[in-house]
């Protein structure tokens, strides 16, 4: 299971049934859960001075990638899934099933919550507030800093639900509220309010969510897309979906 490349630090620790790939590196300050695959040529557990002496702590049954890169001081939930060459910096927080896409880069100090799905080259600057069951497109980017560069930051934060299409800025200290949609290419530079969709740039608001139809004829609303998309959610949360718009 371990590969006889792979360089692991005695004092690292790893659960049961964990593979490790050719040319790993894994540090001391690392927990590993049950059950989870760590591809070649990753690097687990860099020490770090902004870690606060805190480890890296990896869920079980994660699946790991080749050429991902995580400092110690993070911390996830069970079913972690990453793309190829990832970075995550310290004093990241995330949840379960949190799958991050190719190239994506989180800079830490960040706290997102379960079912979390970011697609590739997605940036998380520093002291993002992510929800749960958010989706994050390609070449998305969260920011910080208002008046750059500056010590000051400015973190976003994005509620449950909300969708952020790809190639989207969203500026410092900005909330998108629950079940938004955020319109490809947009630059959100305020409040987007629960439910409605914004886009543009700046970005403006374009309408309710709930007044887009799905584009397979059946003239349903396409939001909230809880009500209709489903795939790879637990199934007490698909339960919970579908008792909420019953009773609707």
């Amino acid at each position: 299971m371990i590969h006889s490349t792979a360089i692991i630090d005695s004092g690292a620790k790893l659960g049961k049934g964990v593979s490790v790939g050719p040319y790993t590196i894994i540090h001391a300050n690392v927990i590993i859960g049950d059950d989870t695959q760590i591809g070649s040529h990753c690097e687990l557990g860099v020490p770090s001075a902004l870690s606060g002496g805190a480890p890296l702590v990896i869920g079980k049954s994660s699946l790991i990638r080749s050429h991902s890169v995580f400092y110690e001081g993070s911390e996830f939930g069970e079913k972690l899934s990453t793309g190829h060459r990832v970075t995550v910096r310290e004093k990241t927080r995330a949840g379960d099933g949190f799958q991050i896409g190719t190239l994506g880069d989180i800079q830490g100090h960040c706290t997102i919550g379960d079912y979390v799905k970011f697609h590739s080259n997605v940036h998380i600057g520093q002291h993002s507030t992510i929800g749960n069951y958010v989706w994050i497109f390609p070449y998305v980017v969260l920011t910080n800093d208002p008046h750059p560069p500056s010590e000051v930051m400015m973190g976003v934060t994005i509620e449950d639900f909300a969708a952020i299409a790809t190639m989207s800025i969203v500026l410092p200290g900005v909330t998108v509220k629950s079940g938004a949609l955020v319109g490809a290419h947009s630059s959100v530079n305020r409040t987007v309010e629960p439910d409605t969709v914004v886009a543009g740039s700046p970005a403006k608001f374009i309408c309710n969510t709930s007044d887009i139809k799905l584009k397979d004829g059946s003239g349903n609303s396409a939001y909230p897309w809880r009500k209709r998309f489903h795939r790879g959610y637990p199934e007490a949360a698909v339960a919970a979906w579908v008792a909420e718009f019953a009773s609707a």
